[in-house]
């Protein structure tokens, strides 16, 4: 199954590591470290150059992309459930932890 993540982007579910709300995870020094390292290498793929909500890492035969997209955390998460039986990690937006599904 696919996961659509805005402007004609769908990405299959078995690529996907995770889905990160961008607001509540990008002030750790972390995930900037980690945005900023996927930027300078080409990782990064705009979605949109709308307002960013989220981020989705995704790794395909070994070369690791990571999508901003428009659309939060929250709706990708719905889109996502029950789709498949691949395991997603989730930041949860409410709550500031990680949630996993299957």
């Amino acid at each position: 199954m696919y996961l659509h993540l805005g402007n004609d982007i769908v990405v299959h579910r078995s690529e996907i590591v995770g889905i990160f709300d961008i607001e509540n995870t990008s002030i750790k020094k972390n995930t900037k470290e980690f945005l900023k390292y996927a930027e300078q290498s080409g990782e990064v793929i705009n979605v949109s150059f709308e307002m960013p909500k989220s981020f989705v890492v995704c790794v395909k035969d070994g070369v690791q992309k990571v999508y901003i997209s428009q659309i939060s955390c929250q709706t990708l998460r719905k889109r996502a459930e029950g789709n498949e039986d691949t395991r997603v990690e989730f930041f949860d937006c409410k709550n500031g932890k990680e949630i996993s599904l299957y």
